[in-house]
């Protein structure tokens, strides 16, 4: 028993601290990364329709120049034609960026890219620079794409991929078993596991009001029911997950590397959560 608990913290300590901040490009987004973030945290910047590709990018370089690790969302369904792709990956390398990560996207109509395996394909007819290229892989039924679907997509995905990050559960049985399916059926990428970090109600309301979209955004407006969980009266911790996880999905077989967090905007607080949590278990 001693020694499964022991090799339960092993596993949460390496998730915490391999986990990457997600935030969504906002006037503020900057200053609290640089205030609250140390620079070794690698941030993923999310793509919005509303506001276009352009903000994206723009943060993405301004945190590489600051010595981030930034990886800008490549949304497919965002991204004009194949001169403009051309475009991005010219700009993105020559400000030394080499990681994307490339979700399907919600822009409706869209361009010449209706969905992430498309936009991939194009990548790689091109000759892309990217040393790694993430794609998003679903435990729970996605609201508008079929299960089995949505299975298939990783699998014809999974050649252009260097990774995976799941999307949101609050199952850890869920995401056990969808792992052990998708090893199975031979898609054998490291695996980031979706969590999302502290969430106050007031806050996020407010930011979801103010932006209105966003990947994490809108994923709360699709699934009220994550929303009502994460906004609930203490909210979702992630300890107890994190640890039943690490429980199920510790050996090497299952290709669980770290975390991706969905921070909402809220990046001290995630922090915050992070080094707390760290020290707790570590001091265990």
């Amino acid at each position: 028993m001693m020694r499964n608990k022991t090799h339960i913290a092993e596993t949460t300590v390496r998730l915490l601290e391999n986990a990457r901040y997600e935030v969504l490009p906002t006037a503020t987004t900057e200053d609290k990364i640089l205030e609250h973030v140390p620079v070794e945290r690698i941030v993923t910047v999310t793509a919005s329709p509303s506001k276009g590709l352009e903000q994206t990018l723009d943060l993405a370089e301004r945190l590489t120049g600051h010595g981030y690790t930034a990886i800008p969302h490549l949304a497919a369904r965002m991204v004009r034609d194949r001169a403009e792709l051309v475009e991005i990956c010219d700009r993105l390398s020559g400000k030394g960026i080499t990681r994307i990560f490339v979700p399907g996207g919600d822009a409706d109509p869209p361009g010449a890219y209706p969905d992430a395996l498309s936009l991939l394909e194009a990548l790689a007819e091109i000759d892309h620079p990217f040393s790694q290229v993430g794609i998003t892989g679903y435990p729970e039924s996605h609201p508008t794409i079929h299960d089995d679907l949505t299975i298939q997509s990783m699998w014809d995905k999974r050649r252009y991929a260097t990774h995976i990050v799941s999307n949101l559960t609050f199952d850890p049985s869920v995401l056990s078993s969808w792992v052990r399916r998708m090893r199975a059926r031979g898609i054998t990428q490291p695996l980031l596991l979706g969590l999302p970090g502290p969430v106050d109600r007031t806050k996020l309301l407010a930011m979801a009001g103010k932006i209105g979209v966003g990947e994490s955004t809108r994923f709360l407006v699709k699934h009220k029911g994550t929303f009502a969980r994460l906004a609930a009266p203490g909210g979702f911790t992630g300890e107890k997950f994190l640890q039943k996880c690490a429980a199920e999905l510790a050996a090497p077989e299952f290709g669980l590397e770290g975390l991706h967090v969905f921070t909402f905007n809220q990046i001290a607080e995630t922090e915050k959560w992070r080094t707390d949590l760290l020290a707790r278990v570590t001091a265990r």
